[in-house]
């Protein structure tokens, strides 16, 4: 199979998380687009979902689930989403799609977080795909020099030749050249710094399941 029908595999096998009757959390991204075209034979048995960016809020509307709110909901029964990275033990980077802040605040509602991620996803350290980490413009270049005094280098995500604006209204570094052994003391660390709004490792909101499309099925991970 190749990646693109991988992806498809994970997106029906996420289905049976999902509970009749509950909100639903949704992530962003190619992965999670087919899971909610998966959820789609839902429609009907839940209420609706909380989504973590303005483009799965459209395709989500589009099949005729209703969005709601984060603050119109009270705890979330599971956030189901994709992972640019994911380590043995269930931690994450997160933010190719530029909706991190988003999806963090949703996976923190949520009870249980179930990635969903081809093979090629899976890592033994954190790092080799670029940190996402959303920032506010004005603290840019002190961050990036933040991130160097750590042996990183980080640049600014464009778009069209200008710097990516997210959902939030900020801007994303992109931070290569960094092996993260304990996710959860650099998330905490990266977190304080002034000017970051979210740094794109998910120690903190790590997967409670991993759903791992191979070229045998679908391998469920439990961390």
């Amino acid at each position: 199979m190749n990646q693109d029908e991988l992806k498809a595999l994970v997106g029906q096998a996420a289905l049976q998380y999902v509970v009749e009757g509950e909100i639903v959390g949704v992530g962003t991204g190619s992965t999670v687009n087919k899971f909610i075209e998966a959820l789609a034979a839902m429609k009907g048995r839940i209420p609706g979902a909380v989504s973590s960016s303005n483009a799965s809020t459209e395709r989500l509307e589009a099949i005729g689930i209703p969005v709601f709110d984060a603050n119109d909901v009270g705890e979330i029964a599971v956030y189901i989403d994709g992972a640019d990275e994911i380590d043995p033990h269930g931690n994450m980077i997160k933010g190719g799609g530029a909706a991190l802040t988003r999806e963090k605040i949703v996976a923190a509602q949520s009870r249980r977080f179930v990635c969903i991620a081809d093979e090629s996803k899976q890592v033994p350290v954190l790092g080799r795909f670029p940190v996402p980490v959303e920032v506010i413009p004005m603290a840019t270049q002190r961050v990036i020099r933040q991130f160097a005094a750590l042996g990183g280098t980080a640049r600014v995500r464009l778009k069209e030749g200008r710097p990516l604006v997210t959902d939030n209204g900020q801007h994303i570094l992109d931070v290569a050249g960094l092996a993260i052994a304990q996710p959860l003391e650099f998330e905490s660390r990266v977190s304080q710094w002034p000017g970051v709004v979210t740094v794109g490792v998910f120690a903190h909101q790590k997967a409670a399941v991993c759903l791992l499309g191979t070229a045998g099925g679908v391998r469920t991970l439990q961390y």
